[in-house]
């Protein structure tokens, strides 16, 4: 008899019951049948699996061990088959989200939780990325869906069929200062020149292979590079340099006089965030989010500090 998992399922049966007539009934099979197995499985493995000398069936070390492991084999071959069958339902065993850092992940839990009502059984795993490092992430097959993308996206994603790019909303940005910093009390508007004498907060793009995306940054200015906008922020709140914010995220702060708010001889460059996904992704699970997204209220969440 080779090691299979009805050997396992009847060893884990007899482990828990504590007995080899509990296990036949459980099982639904007679004693006698039960006792034939494991020791044919003995035989074959050379082994004792269990010490039969009292009233319980106790295991031996080397059945301990045996069950031990064979338990994940259990666990494993249960999940395989739940996965199939949610695969034959339409639902994706997983769904993999790459978010902007301009999309904080708390900001992610209440769709979560709305999903979760789903009882789809998809799990989901989220991982985050900045700029072009986003789109590295779904060009390469690593995500099914990138949410809070810069611009349109590469060449690559445009000039393909293989994806698909929408509108997350719409995120104005502000030039803004600490109120200690220099360039607070200039005058206005602050020319290019007035700003290249600072420093500039920005966060670091964390593409490797696509071409860096660097918007509202001058040539030959000094920088601040730091992970996310969250740092961004509190960089440019303790004035350790200057560069543009969302407004929603630098309005508690305008109103509190903590930031300063400098017009510009040159705006920002525009740049929507965007939601891009696969086309070869026709789960529930992915048409599940994409239509959320296309709920204005869901975008303004997402998009608000």
């Amino acid at each position: 008899m080779n090691l299979t998992l009805e050997a396992i399922r009847i060893l884990d049966t007899i482990d828990r019951k504590g007995s080899f007539g509990a296990a036949a009934v459980a099982l639904d099979r007679v004693p006698s049948a039960l006792t034939y197995s494991v020791r044919k499985l003995e035989e074959d493995l050379d082994v004792l699996l269990f010490d039969r000398r009292g009233h319980r069936a106790k295991l031996t070390p080397a059945g301990q061990e045996l069950l031990t492991e064979g338990r994940h084999l259990l666990r494993a071959a249960a999940e395989l088959e739940q996965r199939v069958k949610r695969t034959a339902t339409g639902w994706e065993v997983e769904l993999r989200i790459v978010l902007d850092a301009i999309i904080p992940f708390e900001k992610m839990l209440p769709l979560i939780r709305e999903f979760d009502l789903q009882d789809s059984g998809t799990r989901l795993r989220f991982s985050t990325e900045v700029l072009s490092g986003t789109w590295e992430r779904l060009i390469s097959g690593d995500a099914d869906l990138a949410i809070g993308v810069a611009y349109e996206g590469p060449d690559l994603i445009r000039g393909s069929g293989g994806f698909r790019v929408k509108p997350l909303g719409n995120l104005e940005w502000v030039f803004a200062v600490a109120l200690h910093h220099p360039l607070a009390t200039m005058e206005e508007p602050l020319s290019v020149t007035d700003i290249q004498r600072y420093r500039a907060v920005v966060t670091g793009d964390s593409g490797r292979m696509l071409p860096s995306i660097t918007a509202g940054l001058l040539t030959g200015q000094a920088t601040l590079t730091v992970p996310t906008v969250h740092d961004k922020l509190a960089a440019q709140l303790a004035g350790l340099g200057c560069g543009y914010l969302p407004r929603k995220w630098a309005a508690p702060y305008l109103a509190s006089g903590a930031l300063i708010e400098k017009q510009t001889s040159e705006n920002k460059p525009a740049g929507i965030p965007q939601y891009a996904w696969r086309t070869d992704g026709r789960g529930k699970c992915l048409k599940w989010f994409l239509a959320k997204l296309a709920d204005p209220a869901v975008q303004d969440m997402l998009l608000a500090k």
